[in-house]
């Protein structure tokens, strides 16, 4: 490796295998003399000597590093944050069936005689969300939640030709800094409706829709976890001619009324419950299903069933939407592909559950955040922000900041929810819970008595 050291101390130490001569002659080709003039439009107040990074190791010293660092990590956090990600069991035959090669390695399949596997597998993945929502087709998986309901809502933009978008707070704010990001520069009319004590207000969608009204966009649970049944938005959206769009949180379609069900045009929502790590982020995975008279405005991928002229079952990619497959006119969106290996893994987790599986996995889910509400409610000062009913996440308004409180209990290695006033006004000692199968009875009372010690 090549040390360089500017005029002003910067150290290129490991940035660049080239030579000095090397360098030297890439500085004399942009008229530089040093490597701080590259950095000379930089204000000096803003200018850091971050750029030092210490002599490279060899690769048994980077892992004795590496070790002992994972080592401090000895305590494991009790997760009780949700917020549309959240911390579920996942069976080891997930992994090991999900990094078989065939799998892991597996590029698109364009060539179907070659791809069987894994369009075979794209193919049930579908038919299980289709089933999940209730609706009639499912396509082959999106980016992740968010990337799924902005589709959704360009969709419903392409289906009606109209400019108007309802957005209900109560769809996950991150989703909702998505769309408003996504759509910015779009001729449209995007709105956000209030909630009304944590719940949709139907009154003020009622009277927002209309003949400019192109979708109108909920989710259940909603981010507080509150649920509902949108049966009658989706039938009020219909008759002033839009579309109904749900973001879902699939793990409560166990017990819940789908999507399908209730008149929705298109459902979304965030895969990473079936069988997907929290992982920092991602990746995660997002599903969309719609009705079939509006499969051909889908975005992504569709793979179907046919037969090969001697009559045997074969799979191979129905509907691909993007420009390079059809005509650019015709195109729905710039996405594609899809999560493949996660929709995999979610193909895999629900497999392994079984139907009744999934349900026991969605009860034992809304037993324990039950448990939890009654007693963490015992706690003096604590009640529920919204007397509603709730899946397996519900908002607790706290005597204090829940920011604080929050940050007490990471010192006694508890994740102690979500403070929502990141995202909403005046809620700053509103905490969002969530609890999972993963949560024991026995967490839930450490999390009681930690939490009562620190409001004191």
């Amino acid at each position: 490796m090549t040390h360089i050291h500017g005029e002003k101390g910067i150290d290129m130490t490991n940035f660049t295998s080239a030579s000095s001569d090397d360098i030297q002659r890439m500085l004399s080709a942009v008229g530089a003399r040093s490597v701080d003039d590259l950095f000379a439009d930089i204000p000096a107040e803003w200018q850091t000597d971050d750029f030092r990074l210490p002599p490279g190791l060899s690769e048994m010293e980077m892992l004795r590093e590496i070790r002992a660092l994972a080592a401090r990590n000895s305590a494991q956090l009790v997760n009780f944050c949700g917020g549309g990600f959240y911390d579920h069991f996942i069976p080891s035959a997930v992994d090991a069936l999900a990094s078989r090669g065939e799998f892991f390695t597996a590029y698109t399949p364009y060539q179907p005689e070659a791809s069987q596997g894994t369009l075979q597998a794209i193919f049930e993945y579908q038919t299980m969300i289709a089933r999940l929502t209730q609706m009639d087709v499912a396509n082959a998986s999106l980016y992740d939640g968010g990337t799924a309901l902005f589709e959704a809502v360009m969709m419903g933009l392409r289906i009606t030709e109209r400019p108007r978008v309802l957005v209900d707070e109560g769809v996950n704010p991150i989703y909702r800094t998505m769309l408003r990001s996504y759509t910015r520069n779009l001729q449209i009319e995007y709105e956000e409706i209030p909630l009304r004590n944590g719940g949709t207000d139907r009154e003020a969608i009622r009277s927002r829709l209309d003949e400019h009204t192109a979708v109108l966009v909920l989710q259940n649970p909603n981010f507080f976890g509150c649920v509902d049944d949108y049966s009658d938005l989706a039938d009020a959206a219909h008759r002033a001619g839009a579309l109904a769009i749900l973001s879902v949180y699939p793990i409560s379609l166990a017990l819940l009324k789908p999507p399908g069900d209730m008149g929705m045009d298109i459902a979304t929502g965030e895969g990473q419950s079936l069988g997907l790590p929290l992982s920092f982020g991602g990746p995660y995975l997002g599903f969309m299903a719609t009705r079939r008279a509006h499969v051909r405005q889908m975005p992504g991928r569709v793979v179907g069933v046919t037969q090969d002229k001697r009559g045997r079952r074969g799979f191979v990619l129905t509907l691909q939407a993007r420009e390079q497959h059809i005509r650019r006119e015709k195109a729905t969106s710039n996405i594609c592909t899809n999560e493949a290996l996660c929709a995999l893994r979610a193909l895999i987790f629900l497999c392994l559950l079984g139907r009744e599986g999934f349900v026991e996995l969605a009860r034992t889910c809304a037993a324990n955040a039950t448990y939890a509400l009654q007693r963490l409610t015992r706690i003096p000062g604590v009640r529920r922000a919204f007397e509603r009913p709730f899946f397996n996440e519900f908002a607790l308004v706290l005597p204090r900041d829940a920011s604080e409180v929050v940050g007490r209990l990471l010192d006694h290695g508890i994740a102690a929810g979500f403070p929502v006033s990141r995202y909403y006004r005046d809620m700053d000692r509103v905490l969002l819970l969530a609890f999972t199968e993963k949560r024991t009875k026995e967490e839930i009372e450490i999390l009681a008595a930690r939490l009562e010690s620190a409001l004191t």
